[in-house]
């Protein structure tokens, strides 16, 4: 995608807010072509400001994230955010061309961070990474050891086989039924058992690999009750809300310039941290939905960093974010990272899903405020107290439209599902 004039208009304003500005970047390692590559910092400056890197690859930083920054800078906080290369602001090289294949890999992305450290005049900062954005994080630790002052991995990508833990969470909830729903869903009553419901729609027929998906969302956003009540609606043939939750899952994946653009960085995803796997054949694998999303010329060819050798090396405080509910990145990954990094400290928000960041605004920024004054090694005992704060205004509307639309449904006559879902959208 070249820079059109619709697209300038909208760069153009990005790149006026207060707090963003460019520093030049080769675009490839050594090469001589350059490129601006975007940052925003805000807050009263300080020695040590927090780097906050999301998740992706492909989510931008500086259009998503502003009210978070604001917020974060009403508390008092220093916070740069870099706008990853090759997504919004920092997609186009000087010619106002896509940045090339070769200019999107983990370890530029990496010194990416430690030049607007430089452009920033920053020697030491704390880094706060989500996601695949903790990979990023720990890529610094890698890299640029002498640039961290603290560091937070909020539900953490730690390795190529991360995707086999994923499978395990997922099935252990869904098919095996060893996953211990009940202690990540906070419930005092006995949990329901959904893999014995999840082996019974697969027994009449039900495509299981695309449900996956959905199953993991609803229940990171509900817990047990909520998905339960929905496998009751699939039991009774009623699927008017799963296949809505499923095409705005896929919506949900589109590319919105400025805010989420993955299709020059995924190869990213899957050529060097093995997002999507290798299929084994066995039922509610997240291997087969992912590559029925990626780009099928990229294969996974080598993680960029080996961090079980090099965590042991960390050597600054640390924290680690888990959320109960995480499917994506079980907290099984996480207890990995806490057991790799010196007294690193395990944080678990037990009805929290994926990405504190994302979904618990209030507590990513509690967490922060641990990690500026150096009392991570508190917030272990604080899990249930972080737990507690508000979810995000967008996280709470979505609950409740699926827990509102469970219940219509559930109402309706049996055979107005099946007549609805016939009907095709043009």
């Amino acid at each position: 995608m070249t820079m059109s004039a619709k697209r300038r208009r909208a760069h153009d304003k990005l790149a006026a807010l207060p707090g963003v500005r460019p520093v030049r970047r080769p675009v490839t390692r050594g090469g001589d072509r350059m490129f601006d590559l975007f940052y925003v910092r805000v807050g009263r400056k300080s020695a040590h400001p927090v780097v906050v890197i999301p998740g992706g690859p492909g989510l931008a930083s500086v259009a998503p994230y502003r009210a978070f920054r604001r917020h974060a800078a009403a508390a008092g906080y220093d916070v740069i955010m870099v706008e990853h290369r090759g997504v919004g602001l920092s997609r186009h090289d000087d010619d106002g061309a896509d940045l090339p294949p070769e200019a999107i890999t983990v370890k530029q992305v990496v010194d990416d961070i430690a030049a607007v450290l430089d452009d920033a005049g920053v020697q030491t900062a704390h880094i706060y990474g989500s996601s695949y954005g903790s990979y990023i994080a720990a890529g610094v630790g890698v890299r640029h050891p002498d640039r961290v002052a603290g560091m937070v991995l909020d539900s953490p990508v730690h390795s190529a086989g991360d995707i086999d833990e994923m499978r395990t969470a997922i099935r252990g909830l869904l098919w095996d039924g060893t996953e211990d729903a009940e202690s990540t869903d906070g419930a005092d009553d006995q949990s329901p058992d959904l893999a014995l419901k999840v082996r019974k729609l697969a027994g009449e027929g039900m495509r299981l690999d695309g449900s996956a998906q959905v199953a993991s969302l609803v229940y990171e956003y509900g817990g047990t009750r909520l998905l339960d009540r929905q496998l009751e609606l699939l039991l009774r043939g009623r699927t008017l809300l799963w296949q809505g939750l499923s095409r705005a899952l896929r919506i949900s994946l589109r590319k919105a310039p400025y805010r989420h653009e993955d299709d020059l960085v995924s190869r990213i995803a899957f050529r060097e941290l093995n997002f999507a796997g290798e299929p084994d054949g066995l039922p509610l694998d997240p291997s087969v939905v992912m590559r029925d999303i990626h780009d099928p010329s990229v294969e996974f060819e080598k993680e960029p960093f080996d961090l079980t050798a090099e965590m042991p090396g960390f050597g600054w405080p640390t924290a680690v974010l888990s959320g109960g509910r995480d499917l994506t990145t079980p907290p099984a990954v996480a207890q990995q990272v806490v057991d790799l990094i010196p007294g690193a400290t395990l944080v678990t928000l037990p009805s929290a899903g994926h990405s504190v960041l994302d979904t618990r605004e209030r507590a990513a920024l509690e967490v922060i405020g641990a990690l500026r004054i150096g009392l991570l090694d508190t917030l272990a005992e604080r899990g249930a107290e972080l737990d507690r704060l508000p979810v995000n205004p967008l996280v709470r509307a979505a609950i409740t439209v699926i827990t509102a639309a469970a219940a219509v449904e559930s109402t309706l006559p049996a055979a107005v599902p099946r007549i609805v879902s016939r009907i095709k959208v043009s």
